[in-house]
């Protein structure tokens, strides 16, 4: 994750680098439950309104709070599907509040009613993220549903009325870029706390919809809007904190909107800030724990599984000996083409792998996602972009080789 916001003040309000005291404690994103009440086109797990065997029990997943708990993770996320959707959700929320330092809720909002924010209040959740595909109609198409937009705008204002800190997440894909402007002004308009742009991964309905993927030009446009909206928030001290995910070229695009327009000590002091946040952290700051067990190095790496918590604690097995682990853990990352040769491989860390190996079967190709020109890369002389495939292979395809 990009915080924008966060690394924009640096520029007006600097404070010294953080440096990083021992290993590294994942923010752990839990997907509870693979049901939803919607149908978003894309859907990274591929949900539905059904009940899906194999999910963890109440008692297995207060098992794993207590591990992750022991761990000392910094953050976790509870996500699905539709978390609501899981009828212990707020016994499972409520025994993680008291064990983990924060906790946050990653919902569609159609579900947050005024029983279901009542708990959400009492509960303390540090932080509720709400998902539209656009505004009224647009996202009522994207999630499959008519009326998800009302329902969802509903559960953000409960959310707001009862001071709990709230924010809208976005995808943008060729249809629906079109609406981030209104997506922004809504969020002024309500006073919502935080927007969250995620791009396009090729994971789950996700992958089958590629085809929708916003475009180097749609995203750039997207990301210079986000920079625009983010420096007028801060210029006018109004607090909208404005943070992008899963395409971490964004970070580059911003110092590059800087170097244009700050003096070279402040964008030694930016950059300094940005290698020490180093980018992508999949594998390493980021882990994702799914419906039925399975632990991956982020959300989209479904087809990589590390083990499973119904066989052995979280902690074991993130600490463990797993071969994709230490590869993503490495800096710099073994990668190749043009984001091998980028000059900002400290900042961006080589983007999303899952992209990479979705594309073309090797997760240390390029990714294909970045938007940059090789000029603003780095790069002297053109590097050939690698030609992309449907890639299929699984964790245990003895073919299949990470290195």
């Amino acid at each position: 994750m990009f915080r924008l916001s966060q690394y924009m003040e640096q520029l007006i309000t600097p404070t010294p680098t953080r440096t990083r005291r021992g290993p590294v404690r994942p923010v752990v994103i839990w997907n509870l439950t693979r049901r939803c009440n919607l149908k978003c086109r894309h859907c990274y797990t591929t949900s539905s309104d059904n009940i899906f065997p194999g999910e963890l029990s109440t008692e297995q997943a207060m098992g794993v709070i207590d591990d992750l708990a022991s761990f000392n993770i910094p953050a976790l996320i509870l996500s699905g599907g539709e978390p609501l959707s899981r009828p212990d959700l707020f016994d499972l929320a409520r025994y993680a509040r008291e064990n983990v330092r924060y906790l946050a809720l990653s919902t569609n909002g159609t579900r947050i009613d005024e029983a279901a924010v009542k708990e959400i209040a009492e509960i303390g959740f540090n932080y509720v993220g709400i998902s539209i595909d656009g505004v009224s109609a647009t996202n009522d198409w994207f999630r499959g549903q008519a009326g998800a937009f009302d329902a969802a705008l509903a559960g953000a204002r409960l959310c707001k009325a009862h001071d709990i800190k709230v924010g809208l997440r976005f995808t943008p894909t060729e249809d629906n870029s079109d609406q981030l402007p209104a997506i922004l002004d809504l969020c002024e308009a309500e006073g919502i706390d935080k927007f969250y742009l995620s791009h396009l991964v090729y994971a789950g309905r996700g992958n089958k919809n590629r085809g929708e993927d916003a475009g180097h030009m749609r995203a750039r446009a997207c990301v210079d809007l986000l920079i625009d909206r983010a420096w007028t928030a801060l210029q006018e001290d109004r607090h909208f904190e404005v943070v992008t995910g899963n395409n971490d070229a964004d970070a580059v695009r911003f110092l590059n909107w800087a170097t244009a327009r700050f003096e070279p000590e402040q964008i030694a002091h930016l950059s300094a800030h940005l290698e020490a946040w180093g980018g992508n952290s999949s594998g390493a700051g980021v882990a994702n724990i799914d419906p039925t067990g399975k632990v991956h190095p982020d959300t989209y790496w479904s087809d990589y599984t590390i083990g499973n918590v119904k066989e052995s604690k979280f902690s074991d097995l993130w600490t463990g000996l797993d071969e994709m682990l230490a590869l993503l853990r490495t800096r710099p990352r073994p990668l190749k083409g043009r984001c091998g040769a980028c000059a900002h491989k400290s900042v961006c860390g080589g983007n999303t792998r899952i992209r990479a190996l979705q594309l073309t079967g090797d997760p240390w190709e390029e990714d294909p996602a970045c938007y940059l020109s090789d000029a603003e890369i780095g790069l002297e002389a053109e590097v050939p972009r690698v030609a992309l495939r449907r890639f299929t292979g699984r964790r245990h395809d003895p073919a299949h080789n990470f290195s």
